[in-house]
Order: structure tokens, then C-alpha cells, then sequence
């Protein structure tokens, strides 16, 4: 096949010679790399990798928290031409042991705390353990291994006696349609479905990512490294581009997040709908809620003025140099969506899957179109389903040269996942527009029947229902015909109404009357649940829908 692109290795190479000594991987208060050391080091492992007799196609598990370390792990597997399998931090050991064995992982990256809770006899296939944040072996069964690593410094001098320079930096780029990565979409140790993408498909990816957003000097990376979404679109792209990558030294609660912003002042912000959503429930709503702001904003002068002021207050807190907020994971509230087109916020919503590496739909803010989640990227063609896609509903489906090639040793999976003329069927719902841009109505298997027939999508009225008072999250079930809103109150705003004991109590029954106002009488909420504790969710904060019924 012709590649009308750089493979985003080519791309890594160049960035690393070019930008030889400006920060490459940083730990916000801890460690600083430049785009040398990280190239030194890479060279440094493969020296480790080619005396332990590793081969192209080998696989190597990567399971550590985000960090600058995690990215020189990533790197120094992925650019030697091993597959790299990256886990979950938080998955459990037992399933972080099941991936390694179901990946054939004959390595692993990890932590020492990690390391404490696995066991090796449990993972007959690993040769080593490397300790992700000092390189040193948590546990080797090869001799010729522990021999690389107790005497890197003198084999290094040995292959580089002029010491290492940017001309030394030498990535293989002949490798398109070779296996890169197995990425796994869940823990569960069941029947695991280990996505396979090749370089090709991360090539198309960084190639797109790089003509159409933004390109800046730093970024503040917040999703987890071993997903898609945060590894391509948050470490891949902007480091090929020369961009400074800042992880956080432990999870982000909101202040620390804040103040990362304020210091490394990122060009671009990747995030989920849930962070933006609160962040307008918690610090926008109020203020805009007021009557005296109501009345002001309906004054076109003074309405300019203030959405001005609620849209500067919004970019200051992100670090004042943000070019562009890109959503993913989830449709964005459609009241926080209103508020942003209003005051002119530069946000987005994409579309993207693991299948896909991971994007596949994307449009600049100033030709988005809210509701949507963008248009078609180029290097692949969506299509919907359906008699007519533009207004029945059907599935979402795929192709391009970001597609996965399929789930590794899951034949029966890979089947399908594809369609008899090799459309990827993503599962998801919606309708595309004249111009392109895709709407997507919920997930399939998500999909409720209604009484006459109707297609009813939970995601929908989970909408209408989060905008009620109180309300910080929910999740619509059927229970025999009847729609149940589960519903997770928000504390702090409760405790701030000071609500005496009979209004608290009415609480639920104002949130079911408020959504049924602005729901059809075939999606009407028939009763609300209260919840005890948050829902669970996956780490790119999407509920895990299937624990409740």
C-alpha cells in the first residue's frame, strides 16, 4: 500500500533531533527529560532488549501510573519494534496478571509497590521485571538479562564510543502494516479483548492530528497513558510535534489540576464532557442562575459583556494559553452545550474508540456544530446503518487506515467486529447531516424498546435528568416497561440550600416531574432511585451502565 503520510516514528525522529535539548517528559514538581535523555535512554534499553535476545514482534506489558517514566517505557518498547501491551494502573493484579499471559508478554514494566501485590509464578512466560521508575530488575529469569543491566554503562560506551548525538537517533519506520501495540479495552479476565493496532494505524492518526488541531509548546496530559484517547491524542501527537508532555506526580483532585494549568500554561486541554459539566454545574451555574444576571443577559450589550467575562474567567483558570478544549468519551450536556456556543467557548466534541487509534470523527471549533461529535476524519469513511442515514437512526460503522486489524487471538470477536464487506460496526447509534457531521443517539446494546415501538436512548434522557436540581449524575434503566432514573444527588449543593426534612424528602419526586416536562410521553421517568454512593466508571469516566438494572 502507498503511504501518502510520515509514519509518526519518522515524525518522533525528526522532533527528537530538532528539539535536542528543550523538556520532552515531565513530572509537574518531580522529574524533567529532555528530547536527548529521553533518546539517550530509549538507545540505552535496546542495547538491554537485543542482549536478552528480544525479537521484533515480542510482546512487553506496560502497567504504571502516568508519568515521564511511563512514556520512556512506552518509547523504548514501541521504537525497538517489540509489540507494547499497556494495562490499566488500576486494574486489579490478578487481572493485570491475566493480561500479561493472555498477550504473551515475555517482559513487564511496573513499580515496585505494583510488583508486591503479583506474583511471577503465576506469569510463566515473563523473562523480566523492570521497575518502571528506576530501571532497575524487580525479577529475572535470564541471566544474559540481569548481565545487560548490570553493565549498560560500558556496553553504552561501547556502541557509542563518540558519545550519543541526534544523528544516533535512528527509529525504523518499515514496519506500516506490523503489529505496534494490543491494547485492552476492559480487565476482565473472562474472555479479554486485546485491540491490535498496527503503525499504520497510529500513523494516520498523529499524520491527521497534526494537520488539523492546534500545535503548541506544552501540554498538561490528565487521561490515562494506557487508553487511546490520552496515549495518541495527549503524549503521540504533541511529541511529535516538539511539545513538552506534563503528567501529574499523583491523581488530580481539582485544585492540583489548577494549579498545573496556571504553571505550564497548555496550548490544548484533552478532556471528558464529565469534567466540563462540573465545572459549569459547580462554578458557572450559580453565578449565571442569579436574577439579576438573568435580567442583565437579556440586555444585548451588557449580555456581550458578561458571557465575555464568564468565557475569560473560564480560559484564565485553564492557564490563559489554551487554543482549543477537545471533548471525547461522551456527548457533552446539551444546557452546557448551549451556554459555551453562546459565549463563543473554543470546545469540540470528537468521536473516537479503541478500534479506531482512537479517532475517527473531528471538526475545529470554529466549523463544529453543536450536538454533533465533528465529521468524518480523512483518513476515514464513516457510514450509518439505515435506509436514510440523515434521519433514521442506525449503526455507526467504519473504515480507514486507523482501523483496527482485530482482537488478538480472538478470532471469533474479530468476526464480529467487522461487517461481510469490511466496515468496522462500532455498536454505537446516530444520524450523519448533509454536511458530514455525525449526531450520535446512544450504544446499542444501551438501546431501550419502548411500549409502541420506540427507540428510547438512556444517554438522551440522562441529559434532561442531570440538569435537574441536584442532581450530579444518573443512569436510566428499563425495569418491565417502566423507565427508572437511578440518581446520584450532589451533597454540597443540597447542604448549601439548607433544605428542612419535608422538602429533602421531595427532592426525588421534583427531579421525575422536572424531566418529564421536557420528556414525550413515551420516555416519561416513572420513578427516581436515589443512590448511596457515585456510579463506578471506566477510566475515561464513563459509567459502567451494565452494573445497574
Amino acid at each position: 500500500m502507498m503511504n501518502s503520510y510520515p509514519h509518526y516514528l519518522q515524525r518522533l525522529q525528526d522532533a527528537t533531533r530538532k528539539y535536542w535539548d528543550k523538556p520532552a517528559l515531565n513530572t509537574i514538581g518531580g522529574e524533567s527529560f529532555t528530547y536527548a535523555q529521553m533518546a539517550t535512554d530509549i538507545a540505552r534499553f535496546h542495547i538491554v532488549f537485543e542482549k536478552a535476545g528480544f525479537r521484533k514482534g515480542d510482546k512487553i506489558s506496560l502497567c504504571a501510573r502516568n508519568g515521564a517514566r511511563w512514556g520512556f517505557a512506552y518509547l523504548a518498547v514501541n521504537t525497538y519494534e517489540t509489540v507494547i501491551v499497556p494495562i490499566l494502573a488500576d486494574f486489579k493484579p490478578e487481572s493485570v496478571m491475566g493480561l500479561v499471559n493472555h498477550s504473551d508478554s515475555i517482559a513487564l514494566f511496573t513499580d515496585s509497590e505494583k510488583w508486591k501485590k503479583m506474583d511471577i509464578e503465576k506469569m510463566p512466560a515473563l523473562k523480566a521485571v523492570f521497575d518502571v521508575d528506576t530501571w532497575e530488575l524487580l525479577a529475572c529469569r535470564d541471566e544474559k538479562i540481569r548481565e545487560a543491566v548490570d553493565h549498560l554503562d560500558e556496553l553504552f560506551a561501547e556502541k557509542y564510543p563518540d558519545g550519543f548525538g541526534p544523528e544516533d537517533v535512528v527509529f525504523p519506520t518499515d514496519n506500516w502494516d506490523d503489529l505496534s501495540t494490543i491494547n485492552y479495552t476492559s480487565g476482565s479476565t473472562g474472555d479479554p479483548k486485546g485491540v491490535m493496532l498496527t503503525y499504520r494505524n497510529f500513523s494516520a492518526n498523529v499524520d491527521y492530528d497534526q494537520r488539523y488541531m492546534p500545535a503548541g509548546d506544552k501540554m498538561v496530559s490528565m487521561l490515562p497513558m494506557a487508553h487511546m484517547y490520552g496515549l495518541v491524542i495527549e503524549f503521540l501527537y504533541p511529541l511529535c510535534n516538539g511539545t513538552s508532555i506534563y503528567w501529574m506526580a499523583k491523581a488530580p483532585t481539582p485544585a492540583t489540576l489548577l494549579k498545573a494549568f496556571s504553571e505550564v500554561k497548555p496550548y490544548l486541554l484533552i478532556t471528558v464532557p464529565l469534567v466540563m459539566e462540573k465545572i459549569y454545574k459547580s462554578k458557572l451555574k450559580p453565578t449565571l442562575d442569579k436574577p439579576i444576571v438573568k435580567f442583565l443577559t437579556k440586555i444585548p450589550g451588557l449580555r456581550n459583556i458578561i458571557y465575555k467575562k464568564v468565557k475569560d474567567g473560564l480560559y484564565e483558570a485553564f492557564g490563559g494559553k489554551v487554543q482549543e478544549f477537545i471533548m471525547g468519551g461522551a456527548a457533552l450536556n446539551p444546557e452546557v452545550e448551549r451556554l459555551f456556543a453562546k459565549i463563543k467557548f473554543p470546545y469540540v466534541v470528537g468521536y473516537g474508540m479503541t478500534e479506531g487509534c482512537p479517532l475517527m470523527a473531528y471538526t475545529g471549533w470554529r466549523n463544529y456544530v453543536p450536538g454533533s461529535c465533528g465529521q468524518a476524519v480523512d483518513m476515514c469513511q464513516i457510514r450509518i446503518d439505515s435506509e436514510d442515514p440523515q434521519h433514521i437512526v442506525g449503526e455507526i460503522q467504519a473504515k480507514g487506515d486507523n482501523i483496527t486489524i482485530g482482537y488478538y487471538k480472538n478470532p471469533e470477536a474479530t468476526a464480529n467486529a467487522f461487517t461481510e464487506d469490511g466496515w468496522l460496526k462500532t455498536g454505537d447509534l446516530g444520524i450523519i447531516d448533509a454536511e458530514g457531521f455525525i449526531f450520535i443517539r446512544g450504544r446499542s446494546k444501551n438501546m431501550i424498546l419502548g411500549p409502541s415501538g420506540q427507540n428510547i436512548y438512556p444517554e438522551e434522557l440522562e441529559a434532561v435528568v442531570n440538569n435537574q436540581p441536584f442532581v450530579l449524575e444518573s443512569v436510566v434503566v428499563d425495569r418491565g416497561g417502566k423507565l427508572v432514573a437511578l440518581v446520584y444527588l450532589d451533597e454540597q449543593a443540597l447542604a448549601k440550600a439548607l433544605l428542612d426534612a419535608e422538602a429533602k424528602a421531595e427532592v426525588p419526586e421534583n427531579i421525575r416531574l422536572g424531566a418529564n416536562r421536557q420528556l414525550p410521553a413515551y420516555s416519561q421517568i416513572s420513578k427516581v432511585e436515589l443512590m448511596d454512593r457515585p456510579f463506578e466508571k471506566t477510566p475515561k469516566m464513563s459509567i459502567r451502565r451494565f452494573l445497574y438494572k
